[in-house]
């Protein structure tokens, strides 16, 4: 039984069973802000609700894309800010800027208490940013890692990640 229970949940199974998860964990309360974050505000967005959760499910849906430098579709592979534009450009229509240096000055600063799915979480100091990803709930984002990994889901709290100076944007 365990066997095929196992078999039954594939990767896209999971997949589609988190994105129901992270639809439903909208209504969850506020998240304690970071340490050093922003004062709590809210932050206007061009992009309605419904958008920002299709960004999150559709990067959800990238989840094991391979990583290749430079590369900005599912087929040549993703780095960090060619994923964010793919799911940008493919669900909304917009074109985010194509670097990391570019995307952290895209948009406006958000507060961790105020993150929704579709924000960009970004890495590294404010004038040298190394890093980028979408956050798609509950403490998480989908990023393309560096050479040799795949596109993944990681927690913001992780032991690594939570060590890393991050910045949120709303695009």
């Amino acid at each position: 039984m365990f066997i095929a229970l196992k078999a039954f949940f594939t990767l896209e199974t999971r997949v589609l069973a988190l994105a129901g998860a992270l639809l439903l964990a909208g209504c969850a309360g506020p998240r304690p802000p970071a340490p050093g974050a922003l004062p709590a505000r809210t932050v206007a967005s061009p992009l309605s609700d419904e958008q920002a959760h299709d960004i999150a499910i559709h990067a959800l849906g990238l989840v094991g894309t391979p990583y290749r430098y430079g590369g900005n579709t599912p087929d040549t592979g993703f780095d960090c800010s060619g994923l964010i534009g793919y799911v940008y450009r493919h669900r909304v229509g917009t074109a985010p800027p194509r670097t990391v240096a570019q995307l952290s000055s895209w948009g406006q600063p958000v507060a961790a208490s105020e993150l929704r799915t579709g924000d960009l979480v970004v890495f590294g100091a404010a004038r040298a940013p190394t890093h980028a990803g979408i956050y798609v709930g509950e403490g998480r984002f989908v990023h393309a890692p560096s050479s040799g990994g795949d596109v993944r889901l990681d927690h913001l709290q992780s032991r690594h990640w939570a060590r890393q100076n991050v910045a949120f944007l709303r695009p």
